[in-house]
């Protein structure tokens, strides 16, 4: 029997690790999401909201990432960790973008 046979978990089993990558990537979709709706209106609230969840995707992912001890593939959630990594980075750029253009005064 391989390592990597020891190692991998089931394709259905939820492991700690997919727990927390999965609802990382969620918050960062969340943030992304919530910082368009932002830009389109130029209201405040949404784009720091969408800084908070880029907060929780950017931890989360990147906790679970350092800490995963296999590849992408063996149920660690390291995939998912790289896919909340960057929702995190689009949802810190979308949210900061709304939150810049929200301070604009129009005359």
């Amino acid at each position: 029997m391989d390592v990597q046979e020891v190692l991998a978990a089931g394709v259905y089993t939820m492991s700690s690790g997919r727990i927390i990558a999965s609802l990382a990537a969620v918050a960062g979709l969340a943030g992304v999401i919530a910082g368009a709706r932002a830009l389109a209106r130029r209201t405040r609230g949404p784009a720091l909201f969408s800084l908070g969840a880029a907060l929780v995707a950017l931890v989360g992912g990147g906790f679970v990432a350092a800490t995963s001890d296999s590849g992408i593939g063996t149920g660690n959630g390291r995939g998912g960790a790289y896919v909340a990594i960057v929702l995190g980075v689009a949802s810190l750029a979308v949210g900061g973008l709304a939150l810049a253009r929200s301070r604009h005064v129009r005359v």
